[in-house]
């Protein structure tokens, strides 16, 4: 039964909440890779995720236990997803603008349809070819804007590639998460979130050794926390209780609020230039996720 016009309200509010969420907290964990390292800053993350997702770790009262291929499946996901991601992502946002990553991270759709059709053969249509298009000619443009002081052309250029290597890793962690689509959400996230503490502790804890965290202030710990929660639980919460009410192929339109929002904070909060051929770049990453986001919905596959 379609939802009502209030629900669909509802959902689709807290759908560009939740894109809007992962745009502010790309761009406000530049402030913190600037005085943290990498991986320490990763660990403390899912630290604080993990203590705040300890409810979702147990298994729900009649969910069946995990069989051992998503044991398997579920650590695969958090290398991608967890570990690689964020040490590209937090690499590349400390050598590149917050806009500039936001519009990287907006590609995601197109790499999506592109590596669903390199490793599991599903159909690249007209739509998705010119949204991979758009992609790659949003992030050359990228590379002929003007960069503010903080960061050179060659800096800028490999921040991208570290952005858009996170991409792939985010695309791979989707593609996979399809498998898993029957079990509760938040339980998945929670214990994907703990393979990920798991794998960035050896370097993590190296590093956190070597930085003395009383000097943080009490601004820095609150972005701190801001991002942990936001990337592991409220961007998550949000984007599920939308997708209750909207369809898949629906829902992906409000994937544009992420480089709107990454842009909005990284020039209105942090000072960065924003060029006409960042708008550009913006616009055409923009119109690769609606093309992708609007496009027809395939037909279901005769029953066996």
């Amino acid at each position: 039964m379609p939802a009502s016009r209030p629900a669909r309200l509802r959902a689709y509010l807290l759908l560009t909440a939740s894109m809007a969420l992962v745009g502010s907290y790309v761009a406000l964990s530049k402030p913190l890779v600037a005085v943290l390292p990498v991986f320490a800053l990763a660990f403390l993350r899912f630290g604080i995720a993990a203590l705040a997702m300890l409810p979702w770790l147990r298994r729900a009262p009649g969910e069946p236990p995990l069989a051992r291929s998503e044991q398997v499946q579920l650590f695969v996901m958090s290398f991608f997803g967890n570990f690689l991601f964020s040490i590209c992502m937090l690499s590349g946002i400390a050598l590149t603008t917050a806009a500039a990553a936001g519009v990287i991270l907006s590609t995601l759709p197109a790499v999506v349809a592109l590596l669903s059709w390199l490793a599991l053969r599903e159909t690249l249509g007209g739509r998705a070819l010119l949204a991979i298009a758009l992609a790659v000619g949003g992030i050359a443009l990228l590379q002929l804007a003007r960069h503010d002081g903080a960061t050179d052309a060659q800096a800028s250029l490999l921040g991208n590639l570290f952005i858009l290597g996170a991409v792939v890793c985010e695309a791979i962690y989707v593609i996979l998460a399809k498998r898993l689509a029957h079990r509760p959400p938040l339980r998945v996230s929670a214990l994907i979130n703990l393979w990920g503490l798991v794998l960035m502790a050896p370097l993590g804890l190296w590093q956190l050794t070597r930085i003395d965290l009383g000097a943080l202030g009490a601004g820095l710990w609150l972005l701190l926390v801001f991002y942990a929660l936001a990337a592991s639980l409220f961007a998550v919460w949000l984007w599920m209780a939308g997708m209750q009410a909207v369809r898949a192929n629906e829902a992906g339109v409000f994937t544009v609020a992420l480089p709107v929002s990454a842009t909005l904070v990284g020039v209105g909060v942090l000072g960065e230039v924003f060029t006409p051929l960042h708008a550009s770049a913006l616009a055409l990453a923009a119109a690769g996720v609606l093309l992708i986001a609007t496009a027809p919905a395939p037909a279901a596959a005769p029953a066996r």
